[in-house]
């Protein structure tokens, strides 16, 4: 019995996924309808169901999403790795060291709460290329959700955690690397969570800087030639992409959470 319930559970959760989609393509469907038959809005009748995922399968089919999804997949990416390279270590600093906690609250939190895009101006200033100025806006994204996320780890350890080692002589690095951060593992890939979902809606209007590659650059593109339905496609792209991501680190954080329920 207690084998069957986990996979009743899946099978539960599985059902009403494809509730929810058949839901939303409902709603999709009656969108495009009403747009369709609306004289001040025909024009936009493209973002529709049809024409859409008919221009989904031809660059599905051409391999160009392969094409338009790499480039920003690398910004992306490159952009969480400045932010966990900066956002763990300074966390794990906040946590550990009350003063310096204190000291940077309220810049951090006055920091966090400016827009990524406010710096836009900055980061073409600074940076010879495009590429290095979206990264710079993504990592700016992305490094408060990892850096508070660890930091609120850290302070979550069990002090007791922390004296025992010391009583068996762990060194800073054993404290660091044999205590420290398999305890914060979960905070951490949370915050990288986060961070991804913030990084990801940033991408696109940061894309729009002057690149010319990326999905970003590809919706620009498309509004520009109004082809709509291609547009409409990237969008889907967008979505189906940004779930995969999340669904991986969802993945990664159920994998590395130790703490299991009493029931399995």
């Amino acid at each position: 019995m207690r084998l069957a319930l986990p996979k009743l559970t899946r099978l539960r959760g599985l059902a009403f996924g494809l509730l929810g989609i058949a839901g939303l393509l409902a709603l999709w469907w009656l969108g495009g309808w009403a747009v369709a038959n609306d004289p001040d809005m025909f024009a936009f009748a493209d973002f529709a169901p049809a024409p859409t995922l008919a221009a989904l399968w031809d660059i599905l089919r051409s391999g160009e999403v392969l094409g338009m999804s790499g480039p920003s997949l690398y910004r992306v990416g490159a952009g969480l790795v400045i932010a966990c390279a900066i956002g763990v270590p300074v966390g794990i600093a906040i946590g550990r060291i009350a003063w310096l906690r204190e000291l940077t609250n309220v810049p951090f939190q006055f920091l966090r709460m400016i827009s990524p895009l406010s710096w836009m101006p900055i980061a073409v200033m600074v940076y010879e290329t495009w590429d290095g100025a979206i990264i710079f806006l993504i990592g700016v994204a992305a490094i408060w959700p990892i850096l508070f996320s660890t930091a609120a780890g850290v302070r979550r350890i069990d002090p007791s955690w922390l004296k025992v080692a010391r009583n068996l002589g762990a060194n800073p690095f054993h404290m660091l690397f044999v205590v420290i951060l398999p305890a914060i593992a979960v905070d951490v890939l949370t915050g990288i969570r986060l961070a991804l979902g913030v990084a990801w809606v940033v991408l696109v209007p940061a894309e729009y800087l002057g690149v010319t590659s990326g999905l970003g650059y590809a919706i620009n593109d498309a509004r520009d030639t109004l082809d709509y339905s291609r547009l409409a496609a990237v969008v889907v792209v967008i979505g189906v992409i940004g779930f995969a991501l999340d669904y991986a680190c969802a993945a990664l954080i159920k994998r590395f959470n130790w703490v299991r329920d009493s029931a399995h």
